[in-house]
């Protein structure tokens, strides 16, 4: 099956030559990469979160092999959804979905669920596919789409994909997709941020969790999120950088109500 693209033309251009060199613009290609178990990158429109997403894929060796993990924004179908067969439309071309690690995926982690219900309008995976496709052309993907789990369904789902992926350390990366503190000042959102993204480069699934969850923290990845760490952690993740933090008030010049985002490799 094909999955269409539901966002092009609204998050990101719907034209092939644009959307290459909006990208292109993100992407400094004299930036050193290296190999990463995973990251961390935020996935609200380009002309607010694009530079912070191009940023933090530019510092990764992307491979061949990639699992996204997003949050569930409408809730529809199963919430731990994997999209299962085929591949997915944007307008720079099809990208494959590796059936093999899919499947295998499916059989490593019994709470999630082939479903591409919970895909078809989902946005939070899809902006992350064209910076794939301008790093890594021959590059498949894993696109796991999660909705309201609790604390111990999405440690065991993490560390279940972790056991499975270990082998494969540095040839699969994981991309955990997430905005930060949604629609309060600039200043509040940073402080409540800063504490989440502390638990992030701490290694500690179960820390940002009880943290995002105690604090009210908006931050609407938490669950994708909490899962690649768990799976990190089983992959032998040493260490976290932040790339870079930002808001959407960096572009608007309105500080008063703002988004969150931030840029995290994970080693």
């Amino acid at each position: 099956m094909q999955r269409l693209p539901a966002v092009a033309g609204q998050f990101y251009p719907g034209k092939a030559d644009t959307l290459q060199k909006m990208i292109a613009g993100m992407i400094s290609p004299e930036i050193k990469k290296r190999k990463a178990i995973g990251l961390v990158a935020p996935h609200a429109g380009y002309i607010y979160s694009g530079a912070i997403a191009g940023q933090t894929f530019a510092r990764v060796k992307v491979p061949d092999r990639i699992v996204i993990l997003g949050p569930n924004h409408h809730g529809l179908g199963h919430p731990a959804a994997v999209f299962p067969s085929g591949n997915w439309l944007t307008p720079l071309g099809t990208i494959a979905v590796d059936g093999e690690l899919t499947g295998r995926i499916l059989q490593a982690c019994p709470d999630l669920a082939a479903d591409e219900t919970a895909h078809r309008h989902e946005h939070s995976l899809e902006v992350q596919i064209p910076f794939i496709q301008a790093l890594a052309p021959e590059a498949a993907i894993v696109p796991i789409c999660l909705g309201q789990l609790p604390l111990e369904t999405l440690l065991r789902i993490g560390e279940s994909l972790g056991e499975l992926l270990a082998p494969m350390a540095g040839n699969v990366l994981l991309v955990a997709s997430s905005d930060m503190t949604h629609f309060e000042p600039g200043e509040s959102a940073r402080e409540k941020d800063s504490q989440a993204i502390d638990r992030v480069l701490a290694l500690d699934p179960a820390g940002l969790y009880r943290t995002v969850r105690d604090g009210r923290i908006s931050m609407c990845g938490v669950l994708p999120v909490v899962v690649m760490l768990a799976a990190a952690g089983k992959m032998g993740a040493k260490k976290a950088t932040l790339v870079r933090y930002g808001n959407s008030g960096d572009i608007t010049g309105d500080q008063s109500s703002v988004v969150g985002y931030a840029g995290i490799v994970v080693e």
